[in-house]
């Protein structure tokens, strides 16, 4: 069984000293590959602590593959311990097939989440790119612009998939702030 779990861990900033820094693990799902982004947020501001992709390869079975997402999703909660996960939702066009494949994925890396104990929001393509770039149709390359600025890297987060989760992983903290007294 092949697979490949990348792993780039961000610039490194100083940790909050409020004490009320919250961990997110942002997931944007895909069978050949599945996007995730770990950042902290406190006080209004965002860091990222890592980000990287999963690969699977398409000559194994689906069920192999979806077993690889699950359990590195898992490795990535156990090593960096976030509280919370937020995942972009199906967005359903004319392809229903890659639709359920992509909600597959989406109940393994949820599951990967309830089981560890992390509380899940599921947001919208459309809600992820409105709040960090401030247009719901950004494309790839302006999400993974604002991203970048955001959250200070020193280079554009890649893949766009990497791109994409920590975009949801934002998206959450922003949301969170506007709904938490």
């Amino acid at each position: 069984m092949k697979s490949n779990m990348s792993n780039h861990p961000a610039r490194q900033s100083e940790t909050p000293a409020d004490g009320k820094a919250i961990r997110i693990l942002g997931i944007d799902p895909g069978l050949a590959n599945t996007g995730w982004g770990i950042i902290e947020a406190s006080q209004g501001k965002e860091r990222a602590l890592a980000y990287g992709h999963i690969t699977t390869q398409p000559d194994i079975k689906r069920y192999q593959r979806l077993l690889t997402i699950h359990d590195q999703i898992t490795a990535v909660i156990k090593r960096y311990q976030p509280s919370e996960m937020a995942i972009e939702e199906v967005f359903f066009s004319t392809n229903a097939r890659s639709a359920l494949t992509i909600g597959e994925v989406r109940g393994i890396a949820i599951l990967a989440a309830a089981e560890l104990g992390l509380s899940v929001e599921e947001y919208s393509a459309t809600q992820i790119k409105q709040t960090v770039v401030g247009v719901g149709r950004a494309d790839k390359a302006q999400v993974q612009f604002m991203v970048k600025a955001i959250l200070k890297l020193e280079q554009t987060p890649e893949p766009d998939h990497a791109a994409d989760a920590l975009a949801a992983a934002l998206c959450h903290a922003r949301m969170r702030r506007m709904t938490t007294p």
